[in-house]
């Protein structure tokens, strides 16, 4: 339980980087490939600010994810991310003015209880390691 915080933060950085990348595609319109090239195409939408922010900030959130990967269950972990949608859902309502349903509303309540309930069951590698016994079992012991 120790490391909610930085599962948290992973949690909270995905949900930024799509809220940036919403607002970066609204900034740019609607997307045409239609006469021109891909790949600069591409390359514009990548690198105009809001996306490239969004994108970097995905960069930030995946680091905090691999370290969190590092310390606990990833059985553990990954259902957290399941709270971004959450936090995307909410904010979009405020920010970009998005539907914000009595469906959407049950579901967001299904992803809270679950990841509470999965949080009451969860054990880092570390309190796995200290709950493992010091020694090693030998053959003869594995045979009782």
């Amino acid at each position: 339980m120790k490391y909610i915080a930085f599962i948290l933060f992973t949690v909270m950085t995905n949900a930024a980087a799509q809220l940036m990348l919403k607002h970066g595609m609204m900034t740019l319109g609607p997307i045409s490939f239609a006469g021109v090239n891909p790949v600069i195409k591409l390359l514009q939408i990548v690198f105009s600010p809001w996306v490239f922010l969004g994108l970097s900030t995905f960069v930030i959130s995946m680091a905090s994810h691999l370290y969190v990967l590092s310390k606990v269950e990833l059985s553990f972990a990954y259902p957290f991310l399941s709270l971004a949608y959450v936090a995307v859902a909410v904010f979009a309502y405020f920010v970009f003015r998005e539907d914000l349903n009595a469906w959407r509303i049950a579901g967001i309540g299904f992803i809270c209880v679950g990841t509470v309930l999965i949080a009451q069951s969860g054990r880092g590698h570390d309190e796995l390691a200290a709950a493992a016994p010091s020694t090693p079992l030998q053959t003869s012991e594995l045979a009782q």
